[in-house]
C-alpha cells in the first residue's frame, strides 16, 4: 500500500532564545514534534506551540503580487545598508507588512536561514515569487560579500521593471476599456431601447428611413441570437488565449502581431528592449557570465520573437561572436542600441552602457505612452459619438420624418 503524504500545516510558536529573550513567530511544518526539534536546533527553547486555525469563512489572504516583491526587496536592501543584521530586518519588515500571505512568507525565509540555510537558497524555495535571476543575484551577493549592494542592484532592477509593466498596462487597459464599454452601451440599447421605439414605430405606417431598418434588423437579431453571440466572442477569447499557451507557432505569430500593431507595438518594443538592457547589465555587474547571462534574459523578454532571438544569440556570442554583432544579426534591436554595446564591449564599461540604453528606453516607454494617452482620446470620443450618436439618430428619425409630414 503507498504511504500516505503528510500535509503541512502552519504552527504558532513561543519560545525563548539563547539572551533569555521571550521571542514567536510561525513555522510550517507536519507535526508539533518536528517544529521543537527545529526551534531546538535553532536555539530556540520552545514554551506553546499550536496549529494555525484556519478562518470560519474561507480565506481572507491577499495575493502576493510582484510589487510586493519589489517593495521586499528595497525594505531588505535599505535594512542592510543600514546595518541591521539579516535576520532582524526579516522580522522587521515581515512584521510590519499588511498583506499576510506575504507576512507568512517572510516568516518562512526567515526561518530558513535561521536554521543555517543561506538566503539564495531559502528564496529557491519559492520560485513562484524568487525566479532564477533574483536567486542567482542574490547568490552571487553573498558568495562575493556584498549582498547589501547586490540587494540594491536587485531593487533597482524590480522597480523598474515594475514601472515598465505599469506603464504598458496603462497603454493596453485605457483603449480596451473603452472599447468594452461601447460595446455594453450598444448591446444595452439594442436589446432594450430599439425594441420600445421599434413598438411605436408600427403605429406610424410608412416606411422607415434606411439606417432605422437597419438598426431595427440589427436590434431584432441580437434579440433572438444573443446567445449565440456572447458565446462566440467568449469562445474565440479563450480558444485564442489556449492556443496561445499550447502551441509555439500560435503564440509566434500572435506575438509578431503585437509588435507589428501601430502605435502599441512601438511601444512594446520599446519596453522589451528596456528590460533586456536593464536585466543584462544588472545580471553582468553582478559578475554573471554573459552566456550564462543572456539565457536568464531571454526568460524576461515576455515575447516568443525576442526570447527565440536572445536565445539564439546566446549560442553565437559562446562560440565568440561579440555581443554587438549579434545584437545586429539578429535584425531586432536599433541601430543606436548596437552602437551602445559596441562601445560598451570595447571599452569594457558593458554594464554601464546597458544601464544607460535602459534608461533611455523606459523614459522612451514614459513619453510614448502619455502621447498615445493624448492621441486616444479625441479618437475615442469620435467612435463613441459615431457609434452611439448613430443608434440614437436612427431611432429618432422617423420621429422627425412625422413633424416634417405634420
Amino acid at each position: 500500500m503507498a504511504k500516505k503524504e503528510t500535509k503541512e500545516s502552519i504552527f504558532i510558536w513561543e519560545g525563548v532564545d539563547k539572551k533569555k529573550s521571550r521571542i514567536k513567530g510561525e513555522m510550517e511544518s507536519t507535526s508539533v514534534a518536528l517544529v521543537k526539534a527545529t526551534l531546538r536546533r535553532q536555539g530556540i527553547t520552545p514554551i506553546k506551540i499550536k496549529k494555525k486555525s484556519a478562518p470560519l469563512f474561507g480565506s481572507s489572504k491577499k495575493k502576493i503580487t510582484a510589487k510586493d516583491i519589489a517593495i521586499f526587496s528595497r525594505q531588505m536592501a535599505t535594512m542592510m545598508s543600514s546595518g541591521v543584521p539579516l535576520v532582524q530586518s526579516f522580522e522587521i519588515i515581515g512584521r510590519g507588512h499588511e498583506n499576510p500571505s506575504m507576512q507568512e512568507l517572510i516568516m518562512a525565509i526567515k526561518a530558513d536561514v535561521e536554521g543555517g540555510n543561506s538566503l539564495a537558497d531559502a528564496l529557491r524555495k519559492h520560485p513562484k515569487y524568487f525566479d532564477t535571476l533574483y536567486c542567482n543575484l542574490v547568490h552571487a551577493g553573498e558568495q562575493a560579500g556584498i549582498l547589501e549592494t547586490l540587494l540594491n542592484k536587485i531593487a533597482l532592477y524590480k522597480e523598474k521593471v515594475e514601472a515598465i509593466k505599469g506603464k504598458i498596462k496603462k497603454a493596453m487597459f485605457y483603449p480596451i476599456a473603452i472599447m468594452v464599454v461601447a460595446f455594453i452601451v450598444t448591446a444595452i440599447l439594442l436589446l432594450f431601447v430599439v425594441p420600445q421605439f421599434e413598438a411605436m414605430f408600427t403605429n406610424f405606417g410608412g416606411e422607415l428611413p434606411a439606417m432605422t431598418k437597419f438598426v431595427v434588423t440589427l436590434s431584432r437579431g441580437l434579440q433572438e441570437w444573443w446567445w449565440a453571440i456572447f458565446g462566440s466572442i467568449a469562445l474565440v477569447i479563450i480558444a485564442l488565449v489556449q492556443a496561445q499557451k499550447r502551441s509555439h507557432s500560435v503564440a509566434r505569430v500572435m506575438d509578431q502581431m503585437i509588435l507589428k500593431a501601430p502605435i502599441i507595438g512601438d511601444i512594446i518594443t520599446k519596453a522589451i528592449i528596456a528590460r533586456y538592457a536593464r536585466t543584462l547589465s544588472t545580471m553582468f555587474a553582478a559578475g554573471v557570465p554573459l552566456v550564462e547571462a543572456m539565457g536568464t534574459v531571454a526568460g524576461t523578454a515576455g515575447n516568443i520573437i525576442y526570447t527565440n532571438s536572445i536565445l539564439r544569440m546566446r549560442d553565437e556570442v559562446a562560440t565568440g561572436t561579440t555581443l554587438n554583432q549579434s545584437m545586429r544579426q539578429s535584425g531586432l534591436f536599433p541601430n543606436m542600441v548596437v552602437q551602445m554595446v559596441a562601445i560598451g564591449e570595447e571599452s569594457g564599461a558593458l554594464d554601464s552602457m546597458l544601464g544607460k540604453v535602459a534608461s533611455f528606453y523606459e523614459e522612451e516607454v514614459d513619453d510614448a505612452v502619455d502621447g498615445l494617452s493624448s492621441l486616444l482620446e479625441p479618437i475615442i470620443m469620435a467612435f463613441l459619438g459615431v457609434v452611439i450618436g448613430g443608434l440614437v439618430v436612427a431611432m429618432y428619425l422617423p420621429i422627425f420624418k412625422m413633424g416634417e409630414v405634420v
